[in-house]
């Protein structure tokens, strides 16, 4: 990448703060334990429901 005379190079600048953004709920359900948990409250309801509908 060329440089203009007067910018410094990447190794000399500053580097960038890091950001301050808040997490939102994408990141709360991208956690491995969130999603776990989900999956199996999913699953009971998955299960009741066939039970429901095919018990005699």
């Amino acid at each position: 990448m060329l440089q203009t005379p007067g910018e410094p190079s990447p190794l000399e600048r500053p580097p960038a703060p890091p950001s301050e953004e808040p997490r939102g709920c994408l990141f709360a359900l991208s956690q491995p334990p969130l999603m776990f948990f989900l999956a199996f409250i999913g699953t009971l309801l998955f299960v009741t429901a066939v039970h429901d509908l095919y018990r005699w």
